[in-house]
C-alpha cells in the first residue's frame, strides 16, 4: 500500500506533491490505529492515485507529530498544495473515509 521513500523534510514531502496526501499518524502499540490500517488498505484501490497515503509513527518522528498538533490516534491529515485541508481524529469506517476524500479531492463518485 505505501512506498518507503526518503525526503529531507516532511515539510518538503507534502510541499512538493502533485497530487492530495492522506498522512495516517499512528502508533504501533494503538489498537485503533491497526483498525485504520485496515480501513486505508480497502479505501486505496478505490482511490488509485488521486490520493498519496503515508504513514507516520508519532513515537519515531514526535516532532512532526507535535508539529500538526496530534494527541489523539490515529489522526488523519488530508494535506492538498501543502497546507491541510481536512482532519480526522479516530477511526473511520471505509465509506465514510472514501465520502470524506471525495468531497475534498473531487474523486468521481463510485
Amino acid at each position: 500500500m505505501a512506498q518507503k521513500q526518503q525526503f529531507k523534510s516532511f515539510t518538503d514531502m507534502i510541499e512538493g506533491s502533485q497530487t492530495p496526501i492522506l498522512v495516517d499518524f499512528y502508533a504501533s502499540w494503538c489498537g485503533p490505529c491497526r483498525l485504520m490500517a485496515n480501513v486505508l488498505e480497502q479505501v486505496k484501490p478505490q482511490v488509485g492515485d488521486a490520493v498519496s497515503f503515508i504513514k507516520v509513527d508519532t513515537e519515531k518522528y514526535p516532532n512532526i507529530a507535535a508539529r500538526w498538533g496530534i494527541q489523539a490516534l490515529p489522526t488523519l491529515i488530508l494535506f492538498k498544495d501543502g497546507q491541510p485541508i481536512d482532519r480526522i481524529e479516530g477511526l473511520l469506517q471505509p465509506r465514510a473515509l472514501l465520502e470524506r476524500l471525495q468531497a475534498q479531492v473531487n474523486l468521481p463518485v463510485a
